[in-house]
């Protein structure tokens, strides 16, 4: 055995020859660890077989293996082997996107099995980054983007991309607006711009701007997620990417790969998590101390034998199953990949499920030197049933109520002092059969095809076409019979069904020129110019007094009914279409990887903006120096990355609904006189011929670091964003007759830092691996300016000088006490005013005494801000031998956290009835450190003076979002069962381990939001204010959370 070992960037080579003899004519053209078996003794064979693996011995699929100087080449698979013919004296190239090339010369006397280790490259500026219409070096990246690797994402099993990605990259934010089954994310990069318009990001799938649904894409099929933020990154894509651009790559299959069979499965179940109500004691109780109602319900007892747990008679254990299955491999010249997926979650409440199902596809081939073509396919078909159920009468119905007949059976209504409920339960809900229906089927398909022509007598000039052509559709029913959810059993039932559709198709024609000059200065120049258009259309049927269950929401308008009690309404429908159309230009250049520069410039021409105002052109540059190249740093051996970045460029928004540039105008009856009505028509939609674009002017300061032999890198940014002309309705007087016009009269602005770090802790010592991640940002958003210099908009709460996002009303400091500060002038803050009820901040004037020159008002309302100081996310995984274990979190300090459950009527909710209550600290004369104030207080509606200040909570949090162990097979079994890879594991997702945060010490539940405002069950009960209803995300009466706990494999054959 003849050993030989180098050392070089922390790299070891080793070669062994079996069979004791040297091969004549393999050398080592670069720093490969190669071993080499001497299998057979032939004077010339071409046959190459081989297996790449990493430094762990762990096999490499996708590695490229090339001959050098021809055509010919392969990929490993997934057990990393490869097997190609070669020239007798080849040369060998094998390389994979942040491993170090190797380069291997053949002999020509040998038939050889090579095993090749490849090795972490010691720049990873040499890794691709898609950065939109191609892909750049991370060396040559000037612009601001954040990336993450599928298998990364993927340490997180989940049906749905953003779930995976919270907490994983700087500046973006993903929030739950709703925790049904199904149910997608909010997501906002680097915060929200406009007022009316939409903040969404653009998601582009496979090159193609992607106009679907993200949750319809399968985490199982991801390569990589490529988050474009800055103008320089994003100004390609125009107005689509005025907020943010997400790049989704899936993975493919490798020409000349052999096919590979992948098949991912897991099954888990979800416990819900309940909200913390009171028992039959703390009711009682509770009540006594209001002294506000007396009376009992005849379902009522507060002798102590009745205890019930509403939630705990409501709620089951869900399930949750995904099983994908795909193939991918190579021609010669080409590749495919096909694959399928069905998931389906049964959610914690009876009758509420969501089913998916996926089939997907992508094929590309090489026709001849000069031609390429491919199309890539993704389709869904979903069914989503039960999404209006939610734990409704199981939070309010109080605990002191009797669930059971006097045969042992679930009562259906039951009586309270004040009210008549019907009860949601188990039971309740899974004997309703046709007497309730609610389901959505919807159906996506998403399609492109794209040719590639390689102009030969130019080098480097090639031309593209892109063709997208997407439809989806949607299906929605639903149907409550009589007495259903109602105390009354004669209640009139009603059903509704509507369709919906949208067309979406895209031409782009790209002309692209890359070049390479004197081995140093690199060129890349893409002209673009596109077309898409939009069609939507939407119809909808209301019927009520449908006799039969069994029609439900089928066939209305035939259902026929001799008394004349069934209404059908008109059928509803809607129509809009819009177009737009675009040129564009980029420029990228490089120059040894030391000095980079990026220049786009865009033109896009919108159909939804007034005539004079369609079209806008705007610029985005950026620059790069990377430091480390210059001859003061050769002997910093600490650094081995240091870049800085600096741009600046313009992107603008038309995302407004269509048509908004029109006077409209809409039917009405009119009266003559007591029986004459004519039908006429009014102005609802006055014309607006001067609506155009919002802009955003974006700098953007960047640094690339990677420090001790680069087993530490990370990026520090930081950014400044400002929008002017920002849309904004206007209120009109009422002699228009209509109540406001959208005119661009607004800016805003957002300023942020951003700082992700990566670190290998220990790299394969004694068997161990320690690798970790952390991202940190913090973003101030603030609305700068309103229309003609106004400093408020009272009826929408937006202030200057504060975030687009504010809560305006009283600011709580605490609850008066016997003992506080001015407590003596108490009356003349509060009429009425008593010990143990809410403080809130007087922003008045004082008397020479000390006393108040007012009582408390509306003058003391005042806006409030509730985004974070900053957030961010973490993960860490650790590896030892065949065993991993992954954990991902995330953390915010500071904000406001608003809880529904508490505010207003949240606490002390007695508006109709003697509901139950929320568990609460509340104050009493032997407890006057309560959070809560005093129940037999002043009050408002039967709630505490100021009880919407009660749903304000401090927001920091760190929590865990999942733990995943898994356990990775080896082993001669496996080749001879044909499983190139089998790898085993449990998660627990949601597992309950928060560190800190003020709201889950009170509380017991999640500090994250699961709702916006107005999706709240019994949000008209709860006292949402009507203010953020909408806008605000919260912790409300919802769908609950849930702890999910998953066993899964991933198999490759």
């Amino acid at each position: 055995m003849l050993p030989y070992r180098m050392r070089q960037n922390l790299l070891t080579i080793s070669v062994f020859l079996i069979a004791g003899s040297w091969a004549p004519g393999l050398a080592l053209a670069s720093t490969p660890a190669v071993h080499v078996k001497n299998k057979l003794f032939l004077s010339a064979d071409v046959r190459i077989r081989g297996r790449v693996v990493d430094a762990k011995g762990n096999p490499m699929p996708g590695v490229t293996v090339q001959v050098q100087g021809t055509t010919t080449g392969t990929t490993t698979d997934a057990g990393g082997r490869f097997d190609l013919n070669a020239p007798d004296n080849g040369t060998l190239i094998i390389s994979s996107i942040g491993y170090e090339t190797q380069t291997i010369k053949l002999g020509t006397q040998n038939r050889r099995e090579l095993i090749i280790h490849l090795l972490q490259s010691a720049n990873v500026l040499n890794q691709l980054v898609v950065i939109g219409y191609g892909s750049q070096k991370q060396a040559d990246v000037t612009g601001s983007i954040s990336t993450i690797s599928g298998a990364k994402l993927n340490e997180v099993p989940s049906s749905n991309i953003t779930d995976a990605l919270q907490g994983r990259l700087p500046g973006v934010q993903i929030s739950e607006n709703s925790s049904v089954p199904g149910a997608a994310m909010q997501i906002r990069i680097r915060g929200a711009r406009s007022l009316t318009a939409s903040n969404d990001p653009l998601i582009v799938l496979d090159g193609i701007p992607f106009p679907g649904n993200i949750a319809d894409i399968d985490p199982s099929t991801i390569q990589s997620i490529d988050v474009l933020k800055d103008a320089s990154a994003t100004a390609i894509y125009g107005s689509r990417g005025a907020n943010g651009v997400i790049l989704i790559t899936t993975i493919k299959g490798k020409e000349g790969m052999k096919p590979r069979i992948t098949f991912n499965s897991y099954y888990g179940f979800e416990k819900a998590v309940p909200i913390p109500m009171m028992n039959s004691r703390q009711f009682t109780t509770l009540k006594e101390v209001a002294n506000q109602f007396t009376s009992l319900g005849s379902d009522e007892d507060t002798s102590g034998k009745v205890n019930t747990n509403w939630q705990n008679l409501l709620y089951r254990i869900g399930l949750v199953t995904n099983n994908s299955l795909s193939v991918s491999g190579g021609t010669n010249g080409g590749d495919y990949e096909f694959g399928g997926s069905y998931y389906h979650d049964q959610g914690v409440i009876p009758l509420q499920y969501y089913t998916r199902y996926s089939m997907h596809g992508s094929v590309n081939q090489n026709i001849g030197n000069y031609i390429k073509i491919g199309f890539t396919t993704s389709n869904n078909y979903s069914i989503t049933n039960g999404a209006s159920l939610n734990p409704g009468t199981a939070l309010t119905t109080t605990p002191i109520t009797n669930p059971y007949n006097a045969d042992g059976t679930l009562k259906t209504v039951v009586n309270m002092a004040l009210d008549q409920e019907w009860v949601y339960t188990k039971k309740s809900l899974e004997a309703l059969g046709n007497n309730f229906a609610d389901r959505t089927n919807e159906y996506s398909t998403y399609n492109s095809v794209y040719g590639v022509l390689k102009i030969p007598w130019i080098k480097g000039l090639s031309y593209r076409a892109n063709v997208g052509v997407n439809y989806t559709e949607s299906n929605h029913g639903a149907f409550t019979g009589y007495g259903v959810f109602s105390s009354s059993p004669t209640s009139i039932s009603s059903a509704n069904i509507s369709n919906a559709h949208t067309i979406n198709w895209s031409i782009e024609n790209l002309l692209i020129y890359d070049r390479t000059f004197g081995q140093k200065s690199h060129i890349n120049f893409t002209a673009l110019n596109s077309s898409e258009q939009t069609t939507y259309w939407y119809s909808s049927i209301n019927a009520t007094g449908i006799q039969n269950n069994a029609f439900q929401f089928y066939n209305m308008g035939a259902v026929t009914d001799p008394n004349g009690l069934i209404t059908v309404n008109p059928n509803n429908q809607s129509y809009w279409q819009r177009g737009l159309t675009s040129w564009m230009g980029r420029l990228l250049y490089s120059y040894d990887d030391e000095y980079m520069i990026t220049g786009t410039v865009r033109s896009d021409a919108s159909s939804v903006l007034a005539p004079g105002h369609k079209r806008h052109t705007y610029a985005a540059a950026s620059a790069g120096w990377n430091i480390t190249k210059e001859n003061f740093m050769k002997n910093v051996s600490v650094i081995n990355n240091l870049k800085l970045r600096v741009g600046f460029g313009q992107t603008s928004n038309q995302a407004i609904n269509p048509y908004q540039t029109l006077g409209l105008l809409s039917t009405a009856p009119y009266n003559f006189g007591p029986t004459d009505f004519v039908t006429g028509y009014d102005v609802t939609q006055l014309p607006n011929p001067q609506l155009g674009w919002e802009y955003t002017k974006t700098w953007n300061f960047g640094l690339d670091f990677a420090l001790f032999n680069n087993r530490l890198t990370g990026t520090a940014e930081y950014y400044i964003e400002k929008t002017d002309a920002v849309l904004l309705g206007v209120n009109l007087p009422p002699t228009s007759g209509v109540g406001s016009i959208l005119q661009n009269i607004g800016n805003t602005q957002n300023k942020g830092i951003e700082l992700s770090l990566e670190g290998v802790i220990l790299d394969n010592q004694n068997g161990f691996s320690w690798d970790a991640g952390f991202n940190i940002y913090a973003n101030r958003n603030l609305l700068t300016s309103l229309a003609s210099g106004e400093k408020q908009d009272l009826s929408n709460d937006w202030f200057v000088g504060y975030p687009i996002d504010v809560i305006y009303d009283y600011k709580k400091i605490g609850l008066w006490q016997t003992n506080s500060k001015g407590y003596q002038y108490l009356q003349d803050y509060e009429k009425g005013g008593t010990a143990g009820m809410v403080r809130v901040k007087y922003t008045g004037t004082y008397n020479a005494d000390g006393s108040p020159t007012r009582t408390i008002g509306p003058a003391d309302e005042m806006p409030q801000s509730v985004q974070p100081i900053f957030q961010g996310g973490f993960n860490t995984r650790l590896d030892y031998k065949q065993f991993d274990l992954t954990l991902v979190g995330q953390f915010q300090d500071g904000g406001t956290l608003i809880s529904t459950l508490y505010g207003a009527t949240g606490y002390l909710n007695m508006e109709s009835g003697r509901r139950n209550n929320i568990q609460i600290d509340y104050w009493t004369p032997t407890n006057t450190n309560a959070l809560f104030p005093n129940p037999a207080g002043p009050v408002n509606s039967n709630n505490p003076k100021y009880g919407t200040t009660l749903a304000y909570f401090n927001g920091s949090y760190l929590e865990v979002n999942t733990i995943t162990l898994g356990y990775n097979f080896k082993g001669n079994w496996m080749g001879s069962a044909g499983i190139q890879s089998l790898r085993l594991y449990v998660t627990a997702q949601n597992p309950d381990l928060i560190a800190f945060s003020p709201y889950h010490k009170m509380s017991g539940m999640d500090p994250t939001t699961n709702s916006y405002g107005n999706n709240n069950a019994y949000q008209a009960v709860i006292g949402v204010p009507p203010v953020y209803q909408s806008r605000m995300l919260v912790v409300g009466y919802n769908t609950p959370e849930t702890r999910n706990y998953i066993v899964g494999l991933n198999l490759i054959f």
